[in-house]
């Protein structure tokens, strides 16, 4: 497995968000964007996911999506999970990194705005 600092890694996603599109990231006011090294047991449960499949997971959004709002929606903010520990198993150079860390945030990001898996941008 690659080896990218917390540090490191905690940079190169601060960087994948300040890439994002202007008109993109003005949508984002209510979503933090998180680390963790791995799935909780509990979030792979919910996803229908086994424990021996936890690396597969790259990220996961928590929350509702926009278009799932009604007028009276009140609620804690959403979360895009970035899972370290699974990103740096799939790359072999930081550059990868990069790469992957920004493909995974925009797919969960997607998520936020009511995009399925087989309607994303790539």
């Amino acid at each position: 497995m690659l080896r990218v600092s917390v540090e490191r890694f905690d940079q190169l996603v601060a960087e994948a968000i300040d890439t994002l599109p202007g008109e993109f990231a003005d949508l984002l006011d209510n979503v933090f964007v998180v680390v963790e090294e791995s799935p909780s047991p509990e979030d792979l449960v919910a996803l229908g996911m086994r424990p021996d499949e936890a690396d597969e997971l790259l990220g996961l959004y928590q929350g509702t999506p926009l278009g799932d709002r009604g007028t009276e929606y009140v609620d804690l903010p959403d979360r895009v999970v970035l899972y370290r520990r699974s990103i740096l198993r799939v790359c072999r150079r930081e550059r990868d990194v990069r790469d992957e860390v920004r493909d995974t945030l925009i797919h969960e990001l997607g998520h936020h705005f009511g995009l399925d898996d087989d309607e994303m941008p790539y």
